[in-house]
């Protein structure tokens, strides 16, 4: 046993020193450990352009200059995955204006203001909120620079010109050109910023205004191509007269240049038959009244010049009313065709009765004794009127008179009204002088006061010409026309409208029909010049009173 130890002692020295052999032989080298595991490369050489970072990257904007490279500013946030280089680098080509206008241009893009507010001497306190209150107050969606060559002024001093695209939402792209001053502030290189960096119109105290005003763009036209009024009151007939678009201006202040606006609107609105001054008229007219119209037509060609409508539902159109005796006009034709004369001699009783059948009576049931027909008219002697139906017009005569030749039946067009076959010589009587079955819209009457002054029924019209199926035009007895012409000038210069202030050169006729429940409705229809029109007051009360003002205050605002 004793002489076995030694032997055991042996092996194990043996075991030790081939481990460690075997550890010197696989230990890597200390020297190629040291060595570097890479080297940085020079950038290629790009054009001047400053390019904002993706939203889905996390690298620093990359920001080269015309001749010459420089390498992107280091991203503090990124993980340092090489070792920094052995080769030496001096503070003063790191500090260079170069890097310095690199950083600052980057930091601008990213939005970094505390960064940017670093590399300048002497920022101002605000400076931050002025980067941000330009960008917010002038709506700038997106930034772009694209840097030039450095200039070096002098050895402390050297600037970088360059140029910028802002996106002004609302107004697009918006091209700038500034320059980037640098000079040397305790050795260092520093951005001596002014207003002028955001952009030229800041220097020397100026500022920019971006300005929002409303411009109509509206659906209708006036016949001249121009905008309805406001408040023109006829939105029922024309959807979309108050469209309006936003408009954009950019300006310098406070010298008001322009520079930056919103393009023209698209399209233009499609031209009607209505006359802007004539609308404007009608509307104003309206001001203050209760339900109302005023419908004013071109009597040549039947176009609508003007509608004013505050009744609602287009009812100036296709409303149908009693029209009192307005509707006179339409008896007085049919009774000229029966033989009768503007001069001839009726009588004009304050109460008058139909044989076998119920009386009728005169406003005030006035008594004017045996006048012209002529002046009957001008009065509006009811009396007169029912008289000399049921002694001249039985046998339909009426009716056929109004439908046939002043389109109060059932047809095609804009205008609504009505009458129906008599059934007693009551009704006749009632009909005689626009009651009973009779019934209109302003724009009918507006066509029977337009047949009087041209001399042919037509229907209204809101295009250049009729539309297809429109009824065709009905010539008048021109004698006819001629006795309904003397006797509506005479309603204006002797009769119901002499006091209602009307303008000269013009004749009408005046209406007060009876509501059951209700006040009458006030009437006034006429010509003057080369329009024909109707005012409608509903339960306004007297024709005179209510619908003649504002029929001479549409005429004399013309």
């Amino acid at each position: 046993m004793l002489n076995r130890w030694p032997l055991l002692m042996l092996g194990v020295v043996l075991t030790i020193v081939v481990f460690g052999v075997v550890a010197l032989l696989t230990a890597p080298d200390p020297l190629k450990a040291a060595e570097p595991s890479g080297r940085r490369s020079a950038l290629p050489t790009h054009s001047a352009v400053v390019t904002p970072p993706e939203t889905t990257s996390t690298q620093s904007p990359t920001v080269t200059f015309e001749g010459g490279t420089l390498d992107p500013a280091p991203d503090p946030a990124a993980p340092a995955s090489v070792p920094p280089s052995t080769a030496p680098v001096t503070p003063a080509a790191q500090e260079g204006p170069e890097a310095v206008a690199q950083r600052y241009f980057a930091a601008w893009l990213a939005g970094d203001f505390a960064a940017m507010a670093g590399l300048v001497a002497d920022p101002p306190a605000d400076f931050a909120d002025r980067h941000r209150r330009f960008s917010a107050e002038l709506r700038v969606a997106s930034l772009t620079l694209s840097p030039g060559s450095l200039r070096r002024q002098a050895s402390d001093a050297a600037e970088v010109p360059f140029q910028g695209t802002r996106q002004i939402t609302g107004l697009g792209r918006w091209d700038f050109s500034s320059v980037l001053q640098l000079g040397t502030r305790g050795g260092a290189w520093k951005v001596l910023w002014a207003p002028e960096t955001l952009h030229p119109s800041l220097k020397d105290g100026g500022g920019l205004r971006l300005t929002e005003t409303k411009a109509a763009q509206p659906a209708w036209l006036t016949r001249e191509g121009k905008a309805f009024p406001s408040d023109s009151r006829a939105g029922d007939y024309f959807p979309g007269l108050g469209a309006t678009t936003v408009r954009l201006t950019l300006e310098e202040v406070p010298s008001g240049k322009v520079l930056l606006s919103s393009p023209a609107p698209q399209g233009q609105g499609t031209r009607t038959t209505i006359s802007g001054p004539a609308q404007k008229a009608a509307a104003r007219a309206l001001d203050g009244v209760g339900p109302a119209a005023v419908v004013a037509l071109d009597w040549r060609s039947g176009q609508v010049r003007a509608v004013a409508d505050t009744l609602g539902g287009r009812r100036a159109f296709n409303g149908l009313y009693p029209p009192g005796s307005s509707f006179k006009v339409v008896t007085a034709a049919a009774l000229l065709r029966s033989g009768l004369t503007p001069e001839a001699q009726v009588a004009c009783p304050g109460t008058y009765t139909i044989p076998d059948a119920r009386s009728f009576h005169n406003d005030g049931n006035a008594d004017h004794g045996t006048v012209s027909l002529t002046r009957a008219f001008a009065l509006s002697c009811n009396t007169t009127f029912v008289r000399q139906a049921y002694e001249r017009l039985r046998d339909d005569r009426l009716r056929a008179e109004a439908a046939d030749r002043f389109g109060f039946r059932e047809k095609p067009g804009l205008s609504s009204c009505r009458i129906r076959p008599q059934a007693n010589l009551d009704e006749l009587g009632a009909d005689a002088i626009g009651q009973n079955s009779v019934q209109g819209s302003p724009l009918c009457m507006a066509e029977v006061a337009a047949a009087v002054a041209s001399g042919t029924w037509r229907p209204a019209v809101l295009t250049e010409q009729p539309p297809a199926g429109s009824p065709a035009p009905v010539p008048l007895d021109p004698g006819i026309t001629d006795g309904l012409r003397t006797m509506m000038r005479a309603v204006v210069t002797e009769g119901t409208a002499s006091r209602g202030g009307l303008p000269s050169g013009t004749s009408g006729k005046t209406g007060t029909a009876e509501v059951q429940g209700g006040s009458p409705h006030a009437w006034f229809i006429g010509y003057r010049d080369s329009l024909a029109f109707a005012v409608f007051v509903q339960n306004g009360g007297s024709g005179g009173a209510a619908a003649v003002p504002i029929a001479a205050k549409f005429l004399k605002a013309l």
